[in-house]
């Protein structure tokens, strides 16, 4: 597609932004609309995903018959399959005449089933049958009826995650995924933050009939640097609030500070994976962060006591060298400030090696006076949390003079809490 129909889609559908993921997005949205293939959406929550469920359904031939948006985890566990196939009169306590589903309804059109992680086991099972065979059972019947519905389905988690978990059917997740659509979240989408807070204050300010909020320019990066977890939706919170409660129109970062929540910023460094040759980012959560430096202290350990086994045996001394000559690295915090640089790491723990190894005569030190062998222990602080948690339940119990209540009330937790931690340290009679 060229830019310019791009464009004439972002007009259409009120879509802001130039950010060159969401082009993409909105090109594979245009490029799969003509066809009756079933598209999967993925993205955070707030960012966007039902615009493109629209676009789909306008653009393709489905777009004179019925569009229903549909939020699975709205609709209760028992009552979901009712819903969407329907039901007859006297299935279940309630049904006091027959109704159509979803399915039926919309014979022809399009549904978008928003949230289709949360679809129960069981209504999956359905699902996957409307989309194989374009067939369905109203609840307490026994008669097959046909559909022609195009399902576009969107998820803001991991469907894959969930299908190792075994929370979502795997057969059913390949069948939906036959076209994938990312959403890229608001903080990836660079000044498209600023272009959008602009049209969501001049919205506010002619809604409740004021001058819009104008960002000065110091402010303007401190609004683009911020996560906005909420993505879309909570950028148009964060302007309708300053359009209300703000008496200057025109506001600093001092001024705009408050309304973006400290425990919310992007403080952390991105870190570039797989995707980053490509031109995309993909951000590592802390956890993943810590494996990759232990995983990396791991393998310095393999290195170092490989090193120092083949040196100590005498084996290979050549390679032994040059391994430690290309692992300096290993040591650049281990001398002494000054003596060496970091090319030079090797030569200053390695000595020289001897022409010929082996050649010299083996010292016999059993005519030697013995050397007494003094034992000494290295106490290890343990790390166990079940350990840390029963002595601080002892230091609780003998500062407050045995007192349970008052101890519990010192740990931060009920007594019925402690005195389940009683009985599983087998501390009851202290």
């Amino acid at each position: 597609m060229t830019p310019s129909e791009i464009q004439s889609i972002k007009l259409r559908f009120g879509i802001i932004g130039n950010a060159p993921a969401l082009n993409y997005a909105i090109q594979v949205a245009a490029q799969v609309a003509p066809t009756d293939m079933t598209v999967l959406i993925t993205g955070e929550s707030g960012s966007g995903k039902e615009s493109f469920s629209k676009i789909i359904h306008a653009l393709s031939p489905r777009k004179h018959g019925q569009f229903i948006a549909i939020n699975c985890g709205a609709i209760p566990e028992g009552t979901i399959d009712s819903e969407l196939f329907g039901h007859e009169k006297g299935s279940f306590t309630g049904a006091n005449e027959a109704r159509k589903g979803y399915f039926e309804v919309t014979n022809g059109g399009t549904i978008f089933l928003d949230e289709i992680g949360e679809m129960p086991l069981g209504t999956q099972a359905r699902l996957l049958r409307v989309l194989e065979n374009g067939e369905f059972i109203r609840v307490g019947s026994s008669k097959v009826q046909k559909t022609d519905v195009r399902v576009v389905a969107a998820t803001n988690v991991n469907l894959l995650d969930r299908v190792q978990a075994g929370t979502f059917r795997e057969d059913l997740y390949y069948r939906l995924n036959t076209v994938p659509i990312t959403v890229p979240p608001l903080r990836e989408r660079g000044e498209d933050i600023y272009l959008l807070f602009r049209k969501f204050a001049s919205d506010a300010a002619e809604r409740y009939r004021t001058r819009p909020i104008t960002l000065l320019p110091d402010a303007v990066p401190v609004l683009t640097r911020f996560r906005f977890p909420g993505n879309i939706r909570q950028l148009k919170n964060i302007a309708e609030q300053m359009s209300v409660l703000e008496t200057e129109r025109d506001v600093d970062a001092r001024r705009l500070a408050p309304y973006l929540p400290q425990d919310q910023a992007n403080r952390l460094p991105m870190l570039l994976g797989s995707g980053a040759a490509e031109g995309t980012t993909t951000g590592y959560s802390e956890r993943d962060l810590l494996y990759k430096i232990l995983f990396d202290m791991r393998r310095d350990m393999t290195d170092l006591k490989k090193m120092v086994l083949e040196l100590a045996t005498g084996q290979r001394p050549h390679e032994a060298q040059e391994l430690l000559r290309q692992n300096s690295h290993l040591f650049n915090n281990t001398a002494p400030a000054g003596s060496f640089e970091s090319g030079q790491a090797a030569e200053y723990f390695l000595p020289a090696a001897p022409s010929s190894y082996n050649s010299e005569p083996v010292t016999n030190y059993e005519d030697e006076a013995p050397v007494e062998d003094i034992p000494h222990e290295t106490e290890e602080e343990t790390l166990s949390l079940d350990v840390k948690e029963r002595e601080m339940i002892l230091k609780a119990l003998k500062k407050h003079n045995n007192k349970r209540k008052y101890a519990a009330h010192d740990l931060g937790i009920s007594e019925r809490t402690l005195y389940r931690k009683l009985k599983q340290y087998d501390l009851e009679q202290v």
